[in-house]
């Protein structure tokens, strides 16, 4: 499997699952990603965080860690 971490900038992912429990598997699903769930990636910094995506018109920052948490393919 694919982390959201691992999805090159430019392109556009669907959202498998999201692995995680308690307030930081909520957090990231308050953000707006959840499963079946297009993310488009923008740019990833140089040492990988953060992780700038968008997500349904939403322009996000996502900790590597949290993108680490991210299923997609």
């Amino acid at each position: 499997m694919r982390t959201l971490k691992e999805a090159k900038p430019g392109e556009s992912v669907s959202v498998l699952k999201i692995d995680g429990v308690g307030p930081v598997k909520r957090r990231i699903m308050e953000m707006g990603i959840t499963k079946g769930v297009e993310v488009f990636v923008r740019k990833v910094a140089p040492l990988g965080d953060p992780v700038e995506v968008t997500v349904r018109g939403y322009e996000l920052s996502l900790r590597k860690a949290d993108a680490e948490l991210i299923e997609v393919n």
